[in-house]
């Protein structure tokens, strides 16, 4: 949500998106998503479905179909918004996304698709590059640009250790 205006190398891979004519599904927060909302509404046209939990988007500059998810959980809670991420993990085929190396919402959202066995893409803020997160190894790779404290953060908002501990295990069923 800090992240107010979109790198050219961004606008760039959502440009690309876009003339793929690949579907795209947005989420509804202030600051990233509504970036990238107002990036597809000055491109005039794009296939664009804005995700939200409850019953309206907070934000929907192009007056895009919704795809609101319905929980009982608490009105503007943490776990009320995550009911959206989770459904749009499900439907998604990757992941690109902006992050500022501290949004434990973002971080979760990458560790949601690698459970599901699929690719983000995320461009790191501070960084001005794209990390593609596909393995356990290459999460590790994209936490380390967190400082100590955030990681800490992280580990108490999303159990990220014992998350990617979880991610590693599965992987190695895999291979055994």
């Amino acid at each position: 949500m800090n992240i107010k205006h979109l790198d050219p190398k961004v606008k760039e891979r959502i440009d690309n998106i876009v003339a793929s004519d690949f579907e795209v599904t947005v989420g509804d927060a202030d600051g990233a998503d509504t970036a990238i909302q107002w990036h597809l509404f000055n491109l005039g046209k794009s296939k664009t479905t804005v995700f939200c939990s409850g019953a309206r988007p907070r934000n929907n500059i192009g007056e895009w179909p919704v795809h609101a998810v319905e929980t009982r959980l608490a009105e503007g809670s943490r776990a009320f918004f995550t009911a959206k991420d989770l459904q749009m993990a499900e439907i998604a085929d990757y992941g690109l996304m902006i992050w500022d190396t501290k949004s434990t919402g973002t971080l979760s959202n990458v560790i949601e698709l690698l459970a599901r066995k699929k690719k983000s893409v995320v461009f790191v803020n501070k960084e001005k590059m794209f990390k593609t997160v596909g393995t356990p190894q290459q999460l590790e790779e994209l936490v380390a640009c967190m400082s100590e404290h955030s990681k800490r953060k992280a580990d108490e908002k999303i159990g990220l250790y014992d998350r990617i501990e979880s991610l590693k295990h599965e992987q190695t069923q895999m291979f055994a």
